[in-house]
């Protein structure tokens, strides 16, 4: 089938704004997005610039809003869309070219909340075992890929980049539920802060724009709980 694409251009080198450019490409329904870009790239014109990597949904390169709403290239269908296709870069970060952002500052917020298992005790022999009761308290939030369509579709986050965004709490919850860990009171104090979880007004644009289905809202009210239970 024949679908149409409108995909906002940018090279900051040679233009002094974003612009709209036109394509065609004939794909199959079930090709994904990703497949009309790579189409356009490979047989009309080498100078479009988007991420992608992994195309199975797993890295979270090719994030971009797809008719408005942030999805991911690789794994939008061509008949969710078609027939008439615009793209994006998602919001709220600076346009290195065409669809691609930096995402130094997403990537720093992420870093903020130590996200990564911190246990002081003498090292084990074997594997620091936790019940599946235990496990399930953060299941959801451990499938997060760092996508950034979360972040990038919260009202207050295009307000206000200081916030530390939906993806971060997401990452600082995975660690804060986790059992085995020894360093969630002072994760809950950094998203204790004045553009930590607090920023949130449930919106739930997060919940709706993750490509894996996790519960983001859900997460960050769970984080606020746990900051007034260490309070309390």
């Amino acid at each position: 089938m024949l679908v149409k694409l409108k995909i906002l251009r940018f090279d900051p080198d040679n233009d002094k704004a974003p612009h709209f450019q036109n394509y065609e490409a004939d794909v199959e329904p079930t090709d994904r997005v990703l497949d009309a870009l790579n189409a356009v790239r490979w047989y009309q014109d080498g100078s479009l610039a988007y991420r992608s990597s992994c195309a199975h949904g797993i890295c979270g390169s090719d994030a971009m809003r797809i008719n408005r709403t942030n999805r991911l290239a690789c794994k939008t269908l061509i008949r969710q869309v078609a027939p008439n296709i615009t793209l994006e870069p998602i919001r709220g970060f600076p346009v290195k070219r065409d669809l691609i952002v930096d995402l130094t500052g997403f990537f720093e917020q992420y870093r903020n909340v130590m996200p990564y298992l911190v246990n002081e005790d003498p090292m084990p022999t074997v594997e620091r075992f936790q019940s599946p009761e235990d496990r399930a308290k953060y299941d959801d939030t451990t499938k997060c890929i760092l996508c950034a369509s979360c972040t990038t579709s919260c009202p207050i986050f295009w307000a206000n980049t200081d916030y530390i965004g939906p993806a971060a709490i997401v990452s600082a919850h995975r660690f804060i539920f986790d059992s085995r860990d020894q360093a969630g009171g002072e994760r809950l104090d950094i998203l204790n802060s004045r553009e930590g979880a607090w920023r949130c007004r449930t919106i739930f644009n997060c919940t709706d724009a993750c490509p894996r289905d996790i519960k983001v809202t859900k997460a960050i009210q769970d984080v606020k709980r746990a900051i007034m239970s260490q309070k309390l």
